[in-house]
């Protein structure tokens, strides 16, 4: 763990933790897994976690998201099929289908929408309440990463493809540029405005890139972010001043995925083998944990420009 005051979430799965997301709603984190698992866990005021439902894939579940409103969870994985959670029911339904793994997905915020990228080379947007996808986008190669805030939506690809889309015009590519990191893309960000985002590569950096070319103010939670990897460490950083607000002690493990709560007070993190080295280190002996960090405002606020 990074801090010792940290809680671990009790129950977690039994193979790599490939996703983390929580509820916009309430306390609750929703975990997908090698193990073909999506679990769904209460996080209570106290710290302790307590295990609310799961649900199945027929292959490795690869990622997860909520619905704006918190009633469903929506997860896609190497069956090539999208499925969704109703919380209210405890039943599970698939909801989309590709040619391919399914590597990401995410609730939009239009509507009822889902788009879900896969290694088919394509982007697909579903309305759940129709079998068939309202929109197809062909995308340059395999989606590796997507996120989405209110108009914005970008997605990283094999060949280290940057494809923008403003989601007003959403089956077409806004912009498609190269990504600026030298090594493949593992993660896109969104900005909470939607003036831009931020880039992960596996070489471990981070680039900032912004829809328009000028400067924009931001609000303090919402310019800074945090960057975990392969190395065991996470970082918190502000996005403006690219400053490091605060460098946390090395893990006992690699840290596969991260999440912030609704408010920011909570930061999960997964520590899991995240694949970096291939198939020889997948070993049954590696652990799977997921831990939950009580973030300080000291830890995450932009500090104040030194004067000169």
């Amino acid at each position: 763990m990074l801090d010792n005051k940290d809680f671990e979430v009790n129950s977690p799965p039994t193979d790599g933790i490939s996703a983390l997301d929580f509820s916009s709603q309430a306390d609750y984190l929703a975990v997908s897994s090698w193990d073909n698992q999506v679990r769904i866990y209460e996080v209570q005021p106290s710290g302790t976690t307590l295990p609310k439902a799961s649900y199945a894939h027929e292959g490795p579940a690869l990622c997860v998201t909520w619905s704006k409103d918190g009633t469903k969870v929506v997860s896609g994985g190497a069956d090539k099929a999208g499925r969704m959670f109703d919380i209210s029911t405890g039943q599970s339904t698939q909801i989309a289908q590709h040619d391919d793994t399914i590597k990401c997905v995410k609730f939009l915020d239009q509507g009822n929408i889902v788009a879900t990228g896969s290694w088919d080379k394509t982007v697909k947007y579903w309305d759940l309440r129709s079998p068939q996808p309202v929109g197809t986008v062909q995308l340059p190669e395999r989606c590796y990463a997507l996120d989405a805030a209110g108009p914005l939506m970008v997605v990283g690809t094999a060949e280290k493809h940057i494809c923008v889309f403003d989601l007003n015009n959403p089956t077409v590519i806004f912009k498609n540029n190269p990504s600026p990191l030298k090594w493949q893309t593992r993660v896109v960000s969104c900005f909470t405005d939607s003036k831009g985002f931020a880039i992960g590569s596996i070489e471990g950096r981070v680039g900032i890139q912004y829809v328009e070319d000028k400067d924009s103010s931001f609000h303090p939670i919402h310019g800074t972010f945090s960057t975990a990897g392969s190395d065991g460490t996470v970082s918190f950083w502000d996005k403006d001043c690219k400053q490091r607000l605060k460098p946390f002690p090395k893990s006992n493990g690699q840290i596969a995925c991260t999440a912030f709560n609704r408010n920011g007070s909570i930061f999960a993190y997964g520590v899991s083998y995240d694949w970096s080295k291939g198939y020889k280190q997948a070993l049954a002996t590696n652990k799977n944990m997921i831990y939950l960090h009580a973030v300080r405002d000291e830890e995450i606020k932009p500090r104040s420009p030194k004067k000169r």
